[in-house]
């Protein structure tokens, strides 16, 4: 087994470079396609998910494998190879085995404990076989990451540490409140009809909302699964099918939509979203400034003038105590007299620059500085910087949840009064505080005796054609041998020949199931490849006849990824 894995995630690239890194289906089947055509590279099965760029080969030379899988990358992608390198991971053998093991349980998911991805694992191994790129190896490697997947979620409670990212998404859009209380009675738009679209208006459905408007490019797909919603659902919810185009209208109506379309440019352009925005108000989706300053705050008049002193301030009539080198000090001062005011403190004799001054505005400033003073006892020598207020958003009339890659939602609906916009980069910082399970744990040994299981499988099954060889070497000495016999006991009946081939098979067949098990236990083990090469050279074996073993398995393989995934 030499498995390579190189790709990027939502743990090693910003969201943006996934974005742009997203493969379509038809450039995933050409990424597939052209792997197998490379040199290093004889498997190949690719995933791709809204979080996640994997290229999963079988290559028989490490670093030509890295640089030929890593430049396909960045082909297929779009994203030049030195701008993608730097986000790009790399998994050989056991350890690449382990991380997709990881990645079927939702270890690295966004969203800890996700079950998701096991379905994106079965289209992946689907799409590889429809490909024709996947062979032994990653056949059994993506058939046992879905049982080491189903293992984990049957016999742990690693559905208690996480959700799906439609789940998780929708608690970020209720602002951590009870998404049930946040959605009942709401209008829901959601657009697309694929799996994830599905799981959102099937989660909706679940959890309350009064109508669920489903829209797609193909509007067959939106009336089939708004059927399955009207037919499974609640009788109370209203579920209907339309048109793209009727988008724009049907967001002026929601409360609340879903989109994950696999489109390639935006769905809703932030334009589109204040459109609704205010045809739901009457009023335009502009951030609103907060009327309200702190309280009881009285702003400082603008210093102008210095003292003799050499001090831009004269602070002789505030109390003892009072430092001029402290915070109050400096506050409401013009840039001009704060650059003087910074110089004097430093020791340098002071540029005056300024040609007018205005006693009246030091003495207001002087009389304010000391009032500040009283009340607050002595100001401290450091200075903080005063924090920025933030504007105070209205509100949310739309809330919008964008799970595509990339994104359906313009981003800069985030900067829109009256929104709240959650995609892939929100959610990727909100998981990033989100507790996990102590069944974690638990998870991790499972994925630990998996990954040590599949490598000791896939070693003793690299010595089996070796081990068919070696007796089919053996039956053809044997059959030798009685010919020989023959030859020199013509008269020998059929009842002794029969007794006689019968007692030398026994004593091949004893002499070599020692070794033959000895030897399969022992490959098995780690670093225990070179007991195959071992055996060939020990009994001189054809590796003609070593190939067409493998080749024959290859083919009953083949029969069986006919019957689909697991």
């Amino acid at each position: 087994m030499s498995l390579l894995v190189v790709g990027l995630s939502h743990r090693s690239a910003p969201v943006s470079v996934l974005e742009r890194a997203s493969l379509s289906a038809d450039a995933q089947l050409k990424l597939l396609q052209d792997t197998v055509a490379a040199e290093p590279a004889t498997e190949a099965g690719v995933l791709a998910t809204c979080n996640r760029i994997e290229l999963y080969a079988d290559v028989d030379k490490f670093h030509a494998g890295v640089a030929e899988l890593s430049t396909l990358l960045a082909q297929h992608s779009g994203v030049g190879l030195e701008e993608l390198t730097p986000y790009l991971y790399v998994h050989y053998e056991d350890r690449a085995v382990h991380h997709l093991f990881s990645v079927a349980c939702g270890l690295d998911s966004m969203v800890v404990g996700e079950g998701q991805i096991l379905g994106q694992i079965k289209d992946s191994l689907a799409r590889a076989q429809e490909g024709h790129t996947a062979g032994r190896l990653l056949n059994d490697l993506f058939q046992q990451a879905l049982r080491v997947g189903k293992r984990a979620h049957s016999e742990t409670g690693i559905d208690r540490a996480g959700q799906s990212l439609v789940t998780f998404g929708l608690e970020q859009l209720a602002a951590g409140g009870d998404v049930t209380a946040w959605a009942r009675g709401k209008r829901a738009l959601v657009i697309g009809a694929g799996s994830m679209s599905s799981l959102a208006a099937a989660t909706l459905a679940r959890a309350g909302v009064a109508e669920i408007v489903v829209a797609n490019r193909t509007f067959d797909r939106a009336e089939r699964l708004a059927q399955i919603l009207a037919e499974n659902g609640d009788p109370d919810i209203v579920s209907r099918a339309v048109p793209m185009e009727s988008v724009p209208a049907e967001l002026t109506r929601a409360d609340v939509a879903v989109s994950c379309t696999g489109a390639t440019g935006l769905v809703l352009t932030a334009e589109a979203v204040a459109a609704a925005v205010e045809g739901r108000t009457g009023a335009p989706a502009a951030l609103a400034e907060d009327p309200s300053g702190p309280a009881d705050v009285r702003p400082l008049p603008t210093a102008s003038a210095g003292t003799d002193d050499g001090c831009p301030l004269d602070l002789s009539a505030v109390q003892q105590g009072f430092s001029v080198m402290g915070e109050a000090a400096v506050a409401g001062m013009d840039a001009a007299t704060l650059e003087q005011h910074a110089a004097w403190a430093a020791g340098p004799a002071v540029d005056r620059r300024e040609a007018a001054r205005r006693p009246e505005a030091d003495a207001e400033l002087i009389t304010a500085l000391a009032a500040t003073a009283a009340t607050v006892g002595r100001i401290p020598e450091r200075r903080r910087p005063e924090p920025a207020p933030v504007p105070v958003r209205p509100e949310p009339v739309l809330f919008l949840l964008d799970l595509a890659m990339p994104r359906d939602v313009d981003a800069a609906a985030h900067r829109l009064a009256g929104v709240r916009l959650v995609d892939i980069e929100s959610l990727a910082d909100a998981s990033a505080d989100a507790p996990m399970a102590a069944d974690v744990d638990q998870v991790r040994r499972i994925v630990s005796d998996e990954v040590a299981a599949f490598g000791a499988a896939q070693r003793a099954a690299h010595i089996t054609p070796t081990v068919v060889a070696l007796r089919a070497m053996a039956a053809d000495v044997v059959a030798g041998e009685i010919a020989r016999l023959d030859g020199r006991l013509p008269g020998l009946d059929d009842k002794h020949r029969a007794e006689i081939t019968q007692t030398v098979r026994r004593v091949v067949d004893k002499l070599l199931h020692a070794p033959t098990v000895r030897v399969k236990q022992l490959a098995a083990e780690p670093g225990g490849a070179g007991y195959a090469d071992a055996l060939r050279t020990l009994f001189d074996l054809d590796q003609d006849t070593v190939a067409s073993v493998s080749r024959a398995e290859d083919s009953t393989e083949k029969n069986a990824e006919n019957r689909g995934p697991a």
